[in-house]
Formats: structure tokens, C-alpha cells, sequence
């Protein structure tokens, strides 16, 4: 299964929630917002990208599940993970824990 694919089966099981949308841009990429604020995307080069908290990201990293995302300016974020599209993590319950963290702190 491609990352496009994989994000598509992300992007059907989210759109239709309350406050969730898929409009704009962030990144350079189309993500899944909740309440205006991105909290997954797949990023130009086919990564899947989520915002979850520093520890956790720490955490995931640390494990080897992941990278710190970098939008392209050598700066990487500590809020934002990237998983590579063969990533065997569970793409739905990653964008779960993004949406309610982000949508936790969101406006």
C-alpha cells in the first residue's frame, strides 16, 4: 500500500467529525485540521507527518519509529513526527492522539 493510500484511509476516517477539516494549505501540503490547526498531513516527500506532544515524539523517535519532521529549512520540529510510508505504527491511532492533543490546546 502506497503513503498516498495509507493517508487516505486516514483522511476517510476522520473527515466528517465534528471540527474536523481538510482545507488549506500547511507545510507546503493539504492536512487534516481540527478546529483551523493541522494536526496530520503527508508531507512532500511522502512522509507521514502528526503533531503530538514533545515526550511522545521523544519517545517515538527514540524507539526508532520515527523522525523529528523537518519542513525544509534544516529546523526540526519537536512537536511534529515523520514516519517513513512503510512505517509499521497504526497511521489511524497516531492521527488520534495528534487530533486530541492538538485539539486540546487549539483555540
Amino acid at each position: 500500500m502506497t503513503a498516498e493510500d495509507r493517508y487516505g484511509e486516514v483522511v476517510r476516517a476522520f473527515l466528517g467529525q465534528p471540527a474536523v477539516s481538510q482545507e488549506g494549505r500547511g507545510f507546503g501540503s493539504s492536512g487534516l485540521k481540527v478546529r483551523g490547526s493541522i494536526f496530520a498531513m503527508l508531507s512532500s516527500s511522502g512522509c507521514f507527518v502528526v503533531k503530538l506532544p514533545r515526550q511522545r515524539v521523544d519517545e517515538l523517535v527514540a524507539s526508532g519509529d520515527g523522525d523529528r519532521f523537518d519542513p525544509g529549512h534544516g529546523r526540526l520540529m519537536k512537536e511534529w513526527l515523520a514516519l517513513r510510508p512503510t512505517s509499521s505504527l497504526d497511521w489511524i491511532s497516531l492521527a488520534r492522539e495528534a487530533m486530541e492533543f492538538v485539539g486540546s490546546r487549539s483555540r
